[in-house]
């Protein structure tokens, strides 16, 4: 079994309204409890905007922090799900679960070494 995250690329700006919402909140519930009771399911959580972010970076022999994104885009990651899986092929299945109810690319990335 290998490890998998699972990153849901949002775009920058307004979220959708709360009526839009319930429906894909409630999909995401299902998928979440076909995950863990597969105990596939690891960890999952959304995150705020870029805004919300802080970097901490090594300039000279000091460490500073900043206010905002690393970078300036027109997306982001907006949540993150951790998978243990068989393989890539299962990991794919499980993203497009998730981007057919969200319409939402999904990034698929592997954990070095094995689970």
């Amino acid at each position: 079994m290998k490890l998998y995250a699972l990153n849901m690329i949002q775009p920058v700006g307004e979220v959708p309204p709360p009526e839009v919402l319930e429906s894909v909140m409630a999909e995401l519930a299902e998928i979440r409890r076909d995950l863990e009771a597969s105990e596939e399911w690891v960890f999952g959580r959304g995150l705020h905007q870029p805004e919300a972010s802080t970097v901490v970076r090594l300039r000279d022999e000091e460490v500073i922090a900043t206010d905002g994104p690393w970078t300036e885009g027109k997306e982001f990651v907006g949540g993150i799900i951790i998978i243990e899986v068989e393989d890539l092929d299962a990991a794919l299945k499980v993203a497009a679960r998730y981007a057919r109810v969200t319409g939402l690319p999904m990034e698929v990335r592997p954990f070095q070494g094995e689970a």
